[in-house]
């Protein structure tokens, strides 16, 4: 008896693996609309790491197309990827702010929304043997001398520069006056930053957490709405600024899904959140989860278009 309940209980695992496996994906191929690395890679990677691990994808690929706050990315997507149901772009904040700003041809109409999967919130830092000590050294030799402190980020208009321009608002420094030296990778700026070329880095803590916990890098402040676990710096509230600096990401399907494609393609990316990879991968990198997916994500995509464009323009950006 013991062993037919055996027999039947395998029988019916593998049933229920066929069945996934019958309705896995198959190589998903992945745009990261920037820098090896950064952001958009790392999210890339890293879902795709739980795809496979949910059995719902068979393999997956990448591809990283940098510029424009990943509107170039975005518009080689479209172009090389119409109708293909395993097909993902890596979208943010940033790339809303690329379309505001640039105006390309090509934007977030053309392709198909998914899910929203978490926000990072930046974090404000600088190299370890930096002259300040504490955020509100850095910011009363900014507040004195504006041009003083090169502040260190993502591309013109990414949610660092924003970032950046808002607090300046909040300390009374005109926008013009701003030192920003705006990035195309995290790369690159991480280089400046510990070469000595930029005074305060900001960007996620998640492209970061690597340079803080080996001591290359000390957090001055967070631009979370409460502190970072494990970060022992104070939000940007605490420090006396009113604001929040983060970047939301997701993902979009290519162009000219079918309803069943694009249910079956957020299904797969839903059953991937659910894995303890992405679980252990969103603790490790301070992401807070906000996963939404449907008519209720393109709703926030549209807002978000509205709600850049005027900060945008209230710091001077556009």
């Amino acid at each position: 008896m013991k062993v037919q309940k055996a027999l039947r209980s395998a029988a019916l695992t593998a049933s229920l693996f066929a069945a996934v496996a019958a309705h896995a994906l198959e190589t998903v191929r992945f745009m990261a609309p920037g820098s090896p690395g950064g952001g958009y890679d790392q999210t890339a990677r890293t879902l795709g790491k739980a795809l496979t691990e949910a059995n719902v994808a068979k393999s997956t690929m990448y591809d990283n197309k940098n510029g424009a706050g990943g509107t170039l990315g975005l518009a080689q997507f479209v172009n090389s990827s119409k109708g293909d149901p395993n097909a993902l772009c890596v979208v943010g904040a940033i790339m809303v702010t690329g379309i505001v700003q640039n105006k390309p041809q090509i934007t977030l109409a053309n392709v198909t929304p998914i899910a929203r999967l978490f926000t990072e919130y930046n974090v404000i830092a600088v190299r370890k043997d930096a002259p300040h000590k504490s955020f509100d050294e850095l910011m009363s030799d900014f507040k004195k001398n504006p041009a003083s402190v090169k502040w260190g980020g993502g591309s013109k208009g990414s949610v660092d520069h924003i970032g950046v321009g808002e607090l300046a608002g909040a300390a009374g420094v005109p926008m013009a006056k701003v030192n920003y030296v705006p990035f195309g990778g995290g790369g690159e700026v991480v280089s400046a930053t510990l070469g000595g070329h930029i005074t305060a880095i900001t960007g996620g803590y998640a492209e970061l957490s690597k340079y803080v916990e080996s001591g290359q890098f000390r957090v001055l402040a967070v631009g979370s709405p409460t502190r970072m676990a494990g970060v022992d710096a104070p939000t940007l509230k605490e420090a006396g600024y009113n604001i929040q600096i983060g970047n939301w990401r997701g993902v979009y399907g290519a162009a000219n899904l079918t309803p069943a494609q694009r249910k079956e393609l957020t299904d797969a990316v839903l059953a991937a959140t659910r894995t303890k990879g992405w679980q252990d991968a969103v603790k490790a990198n301070a992401w807070s989860p906000s996963v939404i997916t449907g008519d209720e994500f393109s709703k926030f995509v549209d807002d978000e278009h509205t709600r850049l464009r005027a900060v945008m323009t209230n710091v001077g950006l556009m």
